[in-house]
C-alpha cells in the first residue's frame, strides 16, 4: 500500500478528520449565536435554540463515538511529530470532557441556556430578576449535574471541573489566595489613588456624540490594532463580544450617545480577542492544538490591548487627537484631561465599565457567589440580596436595582459558571506579558504614542498566538515571561500607572 494511502488510513489521521468535522459544527454554531445576539427576530429564539441544540448533539456524538477509544489507542502507538503529539493530547482532553456527559444532558443544557439567555434580555430590560429566576434555576440544576459528571470523569471537585473547561490547570485552591490577597490589597490602594485624584478635581466629561460618529472612531481604532475588515465585521449587541473563526471574525459593541468612549474601549478589548483567534497557527486550523489555550490566556490578549496598551499614557495622547478629529472638538479631549478620564478610578456597579483597579472586585464577587449557588448553599432567591451586600463590602457602593446588579452579565444565564475568574487572572497575565514585551522591545511605548500597535502585536503573535495549544498553560506563560503566573506584575503596573504616573 502506498505510504500516502497508509498515512490517510492511520488512526491519527482519522482522528484529525473527525476533529475537523467537530470544529465545523462549532463554526456554524458561532455564526448562529452571533446572529441571535445582533439581528435575529424575537420569535426566532425557539427555533434557534433547537438548531444550536442539534449542532451540539451532533458534535457530542462525533466526539463520543465508541470507535474513538480504539483510534486513540492506535494513534498513541504511531510515530508522530511534536505538534501531532500535542494535538493528540488536546484531542484526549476534549474526549474526556465529552464522554462525561450523555447526549440528553448536552441537549438539555443547550435548550435551557438558549431559553434562559433570551428571557434574561427581557428581565434585564425590566430590571426584574424574578422574570428569569425560574429559567436560571433550571440552568443551575443542569450545571450542577454536568459539574458532578465532569468531576467524576476527571477526578476533580465539581467546581474545579468547571474551571478546567475554561482555564486548564487552574483550581479553586489556586484562585482563592490570589483573590483574597487582592481583596485585602484593594482598600488601602484605592484610598491612595482616589486621594491623589481628588487633588486635581474631576476631569471634564465628553459631550454626547451621535452613534454614527462613534462608529467611525470605532472602525478607525479597530484598524489600528490590525483588525482586517475583509476578514471580519463589527456590529451592535446588548453585550460586547467576539466570535467567529479564521477568515470571519465577528465583533460586537454597544453604543451610548452620552458616553462615546465606552464603545471605543469595548472594541479595543474585543480586537484583542479577535487578534488572538486570527493569529492562531494556520497549519493547525480546525484541530484542537490550533485553538486558543483557555480563557485566562484569551482574556490576557484582550486586556493586553485594552488595558495595558490602550489606557497607557502614550497611546491616550494619540487617541485624544483621533477622538477630537472624528467626534468633534471637545474640552474633554484635551490630552491631559483625556488621560485622566481614561485612567479614572471610581467604584461603580457595572463590571464591563469598571476601571482596572476596581474590576477585580467585580470578578471576586461573582466567584464568591457562583460556588455557593452551585453547591446549594446560596438559595437562588437570595442572589440579588447577596450580590448587593457583596458590592457594598468590596467596593462600598449601594446597588440601585437588579439591572445594575445580578442581571448585568449574560454569563450565568448562558451557563458559563467557572468563567468569571478568568477575567482577573487574564488581567494579571496581561501585566506580566506587558513587562516581558517591553523588555524584549523597548520601542513599544513610542509606537503606541503614534497609534501603532504592530510591535506589540508582533510580540504577542510570536509569544502567544502562533503557539495555539501546543504547550500547556504554565509552559506557555513561563516561556513567554520567564515565570509562572502570579499577581506581582499586576500590582507593580497599578502602582506605576495610578500612583507614579
Amino acid at each position: 500500500m502506498p505510504d500516502a494511502v497508509m498515512e490517510q488510513n492511520s488512526a491519527y489521521k482519522r482522528l484529525e478528520a473527525r476533529f475537523r468535522q467537530i470544529a465545523l459544527y462549532g463554526e456554524v454554531a458561532s455564526v448562529l449565536h452571533w446572529d441571535a445576539a445582533t439581528m435575529m427576530p424575537t420569535e426566532g429564539a425557539s427555533p434557534r435554540g433547537e438548531q444550536l441544540s442539534e449542532l451540539r448533539v451532533l458534535g457530542h456524538r462525533a466526539l463520543t463515538d465508541p470507535v474513538m477509544e480504539d483510534l486513540f489507542s492506535a494513534a498513541e502507538q504511531e510515530d508522530l511529530e511534536s505538534w501531532q503529539r500535542a494535538n493528540l493530547r488536546e484531542m484526549r482532553r476534549d474526549h474526556r470532557f465529552a464522554t462525561a456527559l450523555p447526549d440528553d444532558l448536552v441537549a438539555a443544557i443547550s435548550n435551557a441556556t438558549s431559553t434562559c439567555e433570551h428571557v434574561w434580555r427581557d428581565a434585564r430590560a425590566k430590571s426584574d430578576f424574578a422574570v428569569v429566576s425560574d429559567k436560571l434555576s433550571i440552568v443551575i440544576d443542569l450545571t450542577q449535574e454536568s459539574a458532578q459528571a465532569y468531576g467524576q470523569a476527571l477526578d476533580l471537585d465539581p467546581y474545579d471541573a468547571l474551571l478546567e473547561s475554561y482555564a486548564p490547570g487552574v483550581r479553586a485552591a489556586d484562585i482563592d489566595p490570589v483573590f483574597n490577597d487582592y481583596a485585602a490589597f484593594l482598600p488601602d490602594f484605592l484610598e491612595a489613588v482616589t486621594a491623589r485624584q481628588a487633588q486635581k478635581g474631576l476631569p471634564v466629561l465628553p459631550k454626547p456624540v451621535p452613534v454614527a460618529q462613534q462608529q467611525k472612531l470605532v472602525e478607525r481604532l479597530a484598524g489600528a490594532t490590525g483588525f482586517r475588515f475583509e476578514a471580519g465585521r463589527i456590529d451592535v449587541s446588548a453585550h460586547p463580544f467576539s466570535t467567529g473563526y479564521r477568515g470571519d471574525q465577528r465583533i460586537t459593541v454597544s453604543y451610548r450617545e452620552n458616553d462615546p468612549m465606552a464603545s471605543v474601549m469595548a472594541v479595543l478589548h474585543e480586537c484583542g480577542h479577535a487578534a488572538y483567534e486570527a493569529g492562531l497557527p494556520a497549519a493547525w486550523t480546525r484541530q484542537p492544538v490550533g485553538q486558543a489555550l483557555g480563557m485566562v490566556v484569551h482574556e490576557s490578549q484582550s486586556l493586553s490591548v485594552e488595558m495595558q496598551a490602550s489606557r497607557s499614557s502614550e497611546f491616550l495622547g494619540w487617541l485624544a487627537v483621533q477622538a477630537s478629529d472624528v467626534l468633534g472638538p471637545d474640552p474633554a479631549y484635551a490630552p491631559e484631561n483625556f488621560r485622566r478620564l481614561q485612567q479614572w478610578v471610581q467604584p461603580d456597579f457595572i463590571r464591563v465599565e469598571a476601571d482596572e483597579v476596581t474590576y477585580p472586585a467585580h470578578v471576586i464577587l461573582r466567584t464568591r457567589l457562583e460556588r455557593p449557588l452551585l453547591s446549594g448553599d446560596l438559595p437562588l432567591a437570595d442572589l440579588p440580596g447577596a450580590w448587593n451586600q457583596g458590592m457594598k463590602e468590596l467596593l462600598g457602593v449601594d446597588v440601585p436595582d437588579d439591572r445594575r446588579g445580578c442581571l448585568q452579565d449574560i454569563h450565568w444565564y448562558d451557563g458559563a459558571f467557572g468563567y468569571f475568574p478568568t477575567y482577573t487572572l487574564g488581567a494579571m497575565l496581561a501585566a506580566q506579558l506587558a513587562e516581558a514585551a517591553h523588555k524584549a522591545n523597548s520601542e513599544i511605548p513610542q509606537a503606541l504614542a503614534r497609534g501603532d500597535f504592530s510591535p506589540l502585536m508582533q510580540w504577542l503573535g510570536d509569544a502567544i498566538h502562533t503557539k495555539g495549544s501546543y504547550l500547556e498553560a504554565d509552559g506557555l506563560i513561563t516561556q513567554a515571561t520567564g515565570r509562572t503566573l502570579d499577581a506581582t506584575a499586576f500590582k507593580r503596573h497599578l502602582h506605576r500607572r495610578y500612583l507614579e504616573g
